[in-house]
């Protein structure tokens, strides 16, 4: 950080610089002096044995840190100010899990559901505090668990409270997530809050309607959806009612399609992960704004850790505090 590029509260202060600056002067005036006095001593014996020799360059250490930390104080009095940018972390997702019963599928460990869940409360904990989530759970239905929140123990709670029932209803799932986002209240803020879906699931709409709506109401809002993809093409789940395995392969091209279409990131569970990542696409970074930041306080802290430093050396080397 250069201090001549910075913009100061009070820049007439900055003149105390040069009474550090003239202390600096008035020790180099004095080791000329000192230096002058030892050569008119003609006893050298007698001056080896009452000054022994010092290695000068360590002598001058502390002095040109303490020197260096009035400087950093100078700067901190008069007070920079410099403009940052300043991210935003206010945001709206809502979750979206599957819970048909082809997520009973074990063909990701534990199963699909289990590490739908896992992946869900990672990124529940991994949100910022003000993020606002919310939980949307779709099988035959689509239903909505939690409305967007801080609170995080109701929404932990709600994720593991889910179930298992019939029907994957991908399309109403998301139309209702969209709903639920549509409903935030805009006007009170300046700029528009950042919002996105998170859509897991293991990627066939049987049942409502189909994507197409979902994906064309996001693409009026504006809302990019993510979609995480758990299982493999060969998962297979066994009913009571029903003899022999049933195949529940994983869908991904609808889940690709999605994403793709409203501007979100495609993940499978290979890469649960990278829930990080995904938070980043969908909130996280939702921009920056402008903020006069006063950096006084960071002066501050160079100069005492200057300080210290001086201190340590001369204690190191000398075995006395200066």
């Amino acid at each position: 950080m250069n201090p001549f590029s910075l913009e100061y509260l009070h820049g007439n202060r900055l003149w105390a610089a040069a009474a550090v600056l003239a202390l600096a002067v008035v020790y180099i005036a004095l080791q000329f002096t000192r230096r002058q006095y030892a050569v008119r001593f003609t006893n050298l014996d007698l001056l080896d044995k009452i000054a022994p020799a010092r290695p000068d360059w360590r002598r001058h250490v502390p002095a040109a840190l303490f020197v260096l930390m009035g400087l950093f104080m100078v700067v901190a009095w008069a007070e920079p100010i410099r403009e940052e940018p300043v991210a935003r972390e206010t945001s709206t997702i809502v979750l979206a899990i599957d819970t048909s019963l082809s997520m009973m599928a074990d063909d990701v460990d534990p199963s699909r559901f289990v590490a739908a869940q896992s992946a869900a409360r990672q990124f529940v904990a991994d949100a910022p505090e003000t993020a606002e989530v919310g939980l949307v759970s779709f099988d035959g239905n689509a239903r909505v668990r939690v409305n967007p929140t801080t609170e995080r123990d109701g929404l932990l709670r709600a994720i593991d409270d889910l179930f298992l029932d019939e029907g994957t209803a991908i399309g109403e799932a998301l139309a209702l997530s969209l709903e639920v986002i549509g409903d935030i209240d805009q006007s009170t803020s300046g700029d528009p809050i950042p919002t996105a879906v998170v859509l897991m699931s293991d990627g066939e709409t049987t049942v409502g309607q189909d994507n197409a709506a979902g994906i064309e109401l996001a693409q009026e809002l504006g809302v990019p959806v993510t979609t995480i993809a758990f299982g493999t093409p060969f998962g297979t789940i066994e009913l009571d009612e029903v003899p022999g395995p049933i195949d529940v392969g994983v869908k991904e091209e609808e889940l690709i399609e999605i994403a793709e279409a409203t501007g979100g990131t495609f993940f499978n569970a290979d890469s649960i992960e990278q829930l990080a990542q995904i938070y980043a696409d969908v909130g996280t970074e939702i921009g920056t704004e402008p903020e006069i930041v006063n950096l006084a306080g960071r002066f501050v802290g160079w100069g005492l850790l200057l300080a210290a430093l001086a201190a340590a050396l001369n204690l190191l080397w000398f075995q006395r505090l200066p």
